[in-house]
């Protein structure tokens, strides 16, 4: 592959899961205000949030498999073209509807479903496309450039309405429509050789990669899916604060929310082009990673001044930032491609849970006791932290030569490519 070429089929991947994270974060500026324009409850308002990653995480699943069962770029593109629909639906609802609010919350609802066949299908798409440390190096981009969307959208979500509130909605379809093109236009995938497998076949042949390495594979899908609840619960109750405490609102309150998230994308990033295939090299990352986390929500407990309680919240995510991309390169590289898409998709519908269960949970926790939330914090990323010692084998060179997942599908007759 060209270099020129290389680097437009990395910038249309990247922005497959930069345009997914749009969906929640470029709306949490403006939920107060739609909140008081429609005369909605607290409760109402949190659904156009919770149906977005409901939605997703129950089609993930469906979609990763119909990419496997079809092609990446089948499902990509329409999923975009959904998203962008389902945010044009909700922004000409609010601007223009009687009674918005429950096309609103159908468009969200469009839009999870658009959300599921995004990200997850991405990353199943750079293990198609990229081997080796370049797969590595990529699918760490992938994961900046989430991290890059958490960053960049309560930013753009606050100046958008500055317009007007629903303006945001109305940003969606733009933004797909640039991904679209992109995807479209630099992204070729392989024809491929065989046919796909009868669903009877291929979900035996799952049932197989779970019986033999589902142990350390649900662990890695539990590390992911704390990681984003932290992250996601945190930044819940450090929003509440800057409101509630310290009066700062619109676009410099989408600023100091952006310092955490520009640190783990910074982190996940270089994490990425570091790790290359060292499968050894990825434990000993996640496991930094987690006790890093680990450090930063039990020292919380000792600081609420703002300046030094996001300097120590930013360890945090350093952790996170370490975790994530090799989560991602250990994932997608544990299954052939005929299987990918869908374990790769039940990946992010975990992802997105960890999303959905962040604020609502943190919220309960809040209200309990500010201390005890964060040492529950710290003792579940310590837990996961274990889990991870314990559980993910990281495989020599060697071992990963000899025992490739194409030499396991092999060796129980069902590999299909």
């Amino acid at each position: 592959m060209a270099k020129k070429r290389k680097g437009l089929v990395i910038l249309a991947i990247s922005s497959i899961p930069l345009i997914m994270t749009l969906g929640n974060s470029m709306l949490i500026p403006i939920l107060p205000k739609m909140q008081s324009e429609l005369n909605l409850t607290a409760f109402q308002v949190s659904l156009t949030i919770t149906i977005f990653s409901v939605s997703a995480a129950l089609f993930i699943p469906i979609l990763g498999y119909l990419s496997d069962r079809f092609s990446r770029k089948a499902i990509i593109l329409p999923s975009l073209i959904l998203y962008g629909t389902g945010g044009l639906l909700a922004g000409i609802a609010a601007g223009w509807f009687t009674n918005p609010y429950l096309w609103i919350i159908f468009g969200r609802s469009l839009q999870g479903i658009g959300a599921a066949g995004t990200a997850p299908i991405a990353m199943a798409l750079t293990g198609d496309l990229f081997k080796g440390g370049d797969q590595s190096k990529v699918l760490g981009l992938v994961e900046a450039s989430n991290g890059f969307g958490k960053v960049l959208s309560p930013i753009v979500g606050s100046l958008l309405a500055l317009w007007f509130w629903y303006a945001p909605f109305l940003g969606f379809p733009i933004f797909c429509l640039i991904s679209v093109f992109l995807t479209l236009f630099f992204i070729r995938e392989k024809k491929k050789k065989k046919e796909a497998p009868p669903i009877g076949k291929y979900v035996k042949g799952l049932f197989s990669v779970f019986k033999l390495e589902g142990r350390w594979l649900f662990t890695a899908y539990l590390a992911g899916a704390t990681c984003l609840f932290t992250l996601f619960g945190i930044l819940f109750y450090l929003s509440d604060v800057l409101e509630a405490q310290y009066d700062i609102v619109g676009v410099l309150k989408g600023a100091i929310l952006a310092i955490p998230l520009l640190c783990m994308m910074t982190t996940s990033y270089i994490t990425g082009s570091k790790i290359g295939k060292n499968m050894k090299r990825m434990k000993a990352f996640i496991v930094i990673g987690l006790l890093l986390m680990t450090a930063s929500f039990s020292t919380l407990v000792f600081f609420s001044a703002l300046v030094p309680f996001i300097s120590v919240l930013v360890v945090s995510s350093i952790g996170t930032g370490l975790v994530l991309p090799c989560l991602n390169s250990l994932i997608t590289g544990s299954v052939g491609k005929a299987r990918r898409g869908f374990v790769t998709s039940l990946y992010g519908s975990v992802r997105f849970l960890g999303v959905a269960a962040g604020p609502p949970i943190y919220g309960w926790l809040m209200a309990w006791n500010r201390n005890g939330m964060f040492l529950v914090t710290a003792g579940l990323t310590l837990l996961v932290c274990i889990l991870c010692i314990f559980l993910i084998h990281a495989k020599t060179k060697k071992e990963q030569e000899e025992e490739s997942a194409t030499t396991i599908f092999t060796k129980y007759h069902l590999t299909t490519e």
